[in-house]
């Protein structure tokens, strides 16, 4: 008898993840279910792990391909056609469903005649354990679209594991992954929206994504190995397969928010990285994206904060070393090192007026009122232009202010450096004097042995924040610090020594590039403080735990 659904798993070299992803399909709460493990020709222990599985339940097929794909829509194109169920999902070897995704999807289904039905996503970070929803805003509600063109924002929802598709819809329409061509998600999933009837949109979350952003460059994900150019080529080159598929099936209408998705989800992921790219490489990015950019509708760059705008100007004007600093401050309000003004008043970045009409439309920083914003939401950069060690657990700084809006008046200005490992803060004020006009510097110590940690220790990491003051107003920025700048690492015996923590000053390393500290408890902090305080949990044991750590300071 042929089952209800078809769950797809494919994998890689993933023995070890494997069986979790497997294991959230056998446990659905539909258990009337085929399950197919398409194996990319794995060189690991994957063929002997799939096959236990299979053993294992009766529901589990086993396909091993002939030689590896290197992508995702072999190994998926293959299980479609080994596939027998009337309905289709899609699993990665190192994700999970949720236990009633089966059930929510196939109810979604059986409720109108829809060609797929899609729920939330559920992000997990590997290193953190935090979890969000993926793109929340557009799965926030039950309900049924007669195609993207109701709501074109789903572009960005291009995940083809999210959905449950009518294996009929398919078959109409021939629709399978692109091979050959990492990103296959996103050419699948626009063909999907656009020829679909309809489609059944569901609150409830159906699948686990397991997200590691920071891992080293030979265990990143595909989607995460933004430093190879070849990535770089694929997302243009899906792009291009998806305007050519919109132009030919009459959706050349939504060209527009396709654009738009483009550059506020796949450019801007590669513009956080700008900082830490070489120059041939950023060089090799202009010549890739650059011809593909001057291709977008123009209400599309109109759409996006003027901050990104900037960024992707600068790279079509091949500004590389400028693009770099403009993208140190995306998201997060870091003004420009400088501007410069036309006749008219308007403000642009950088230290020339643009060239053409475009460019000028694009790089006019006017919008952002650098001179008259109120003072606690001003735009300044504050960037450490020395570091060094200082006697003890201190670290010695030279810090530059850039303020391109000459908001704060000539002379000396109040400074303050906060660091926050726990409920108080250091405060280390220092002074910031005028070297020329909208540029400032001075010098702070930053003691990290004065750091007032919890009573049970410290294990994570804090980025210092800059305060100025001013008239009875403050305004607190980040501290940029030098991309490249050693590691130190040192042993900190906070209360006396009977808390000693192990504290590390490095760069972030990645997204704006702050100033990093590091905390890890080590000694009788670690072995004895934490562990009784991470398992006490009613009011009377947390009292006890803190008189502990009193007796022993």
């Amino acid at each position: 008898m042929t089952a209800d659904v078809t769950v797809i798993v494919i994998v890689h070299n993933d023995a070890a993840r494997l069986p979790r992803a497997v294991a959230s399909v056998r446990r659905q709460t539909h258990a009337d279910l085929e399950i197919v493990i398409s194996d990319d020709h794995s060189t690991d222990d994957t063929p002997d792990v799939a096959r236990r599985l299979a053993a294992e339940d009766p529901r589990i097929r086993y396909l091993r391909l002939p030689r590896n794909s290197g992508g995702c829509g072999v190994p998926r194109n293959r299980a479609i056609a080994v596939s027998r169920a009337p309905y289709l999902m899609f699993l990665d070897s190192d994700d999970e469903l949720t236990d009633d995704a089966v059930e929510l999807l196939l109810a979604a289904h059986r409720e109108r005649d829809i060609d797929f039905a899609m729920g939330a996503v559920r992000r997990i970070r590997v290193d953190s354990g935090r979890r969000s929803t993926w793109m929340p805003h557009l799965v926030a509600e039950r309900r049924t679209l007669d195609g993207i063109g109701a709501d074109p924002r789903l572009f960005f929802e291009h995940l083809a594991t999210s959905k449950m598709y009518a294996r009929a819809f398919l078959d109409r329409h021939g629709l399978l992954f692109p091979e050959d061509i990492h990103y296959e998600d996103q050419l699948f999933s626009a063909r999907a929206y656009c020829l679909a009837r309809a489609f059944t949109i569901i609150p409830e979350p159906v699948y686990l994504w397991y997200v590691a952003p920071y891992a080293p460059p030979g265990a990143a994900s595909i989607s995460n190995r933004r430093d190879r150019l070849e990535n770089v080529r694929d997302r243009v080159r899906v792009q291009h397969l998806i305007d050519a598929f919109l132009a030919e099936s009459g959706h050349g209408a939504l060209r527009p928010d396709k654009d738009y998705k483009f550059l506020k989800h796949d450019f801007r992921m590669y513009a956080g990285d700008l900082p830490y790219r070489d120059d041939q490489w950023l060089a090799a990015f202009a010549d890739i994206v650059g011809p593909y950019l001057d291709t977008l509708d123009p209400d599309a760059f109109a759409r996006l904060p003027r901050a990104e705008r900037v960024v992707v100007q600068l790279i079509r004007d091949r500004r590389l070393p400028e693009a770099r600093l403009a993208a140190r401050g995306l998201g997060h309000g870091v003004a420009p090192r400088e501007v410069t003004t036309d006749d008219g008043g308007r403000t642009y970045w950088g230290d020339r007026i643009p060239e053409t009409d475009w460019a000028r439309r694009e790089l006019d920083v006017s919008d952002l009122e650098l001179d008259t914003r109120p003072f606690p939401s001003a735009q300044f950069r504050h960037e450490i232009t020395e570091f060094g060690p200082g006697p003890g657990a201190c670290v010695d700084l030279a810090i530059r202010t850039y303020d391109p809006g000459l908001r704060l008046p000539v002379g000396p200005q109040r400074a303050a450096l906060h660091l926050a490992p726990g409920a108080r803060r250091l405060i280390i004020p220092f002074r910031l004097c005028p070297v020329r006009p909208g540029v400032f510097e001075g010098r702070v110590r930053l003691d990290l042995a004065a750091a007032p940690l919890p009573v049970q220790g410290f294990d994570g990491v804090r980025h210092p924040l800059l305060r100025l003051t001013q008239r009875g107003l403050s305004h607190t920025g980040l501290l940029l610090a030098p991309l490249d700048f050693p590691t130190l690492t040192a042993r900190v015996d906070y209360r006396s020594g009977t808390a000693p923590h192990r504290v590390t000053v490095e760069p972030e390393g990645h997204a704006p590039g702050r100033l990093q500290i590091r905390w890890v408890p080590v000694g009788v902090t670690a072995h004895l403080i934490r562990p009784v305080v991470r398992r006490v949990a009613r009011p009377r044991l947390k009292r006890a735990a803190r008189l502990v750590a009193g007796a022993l300071r």
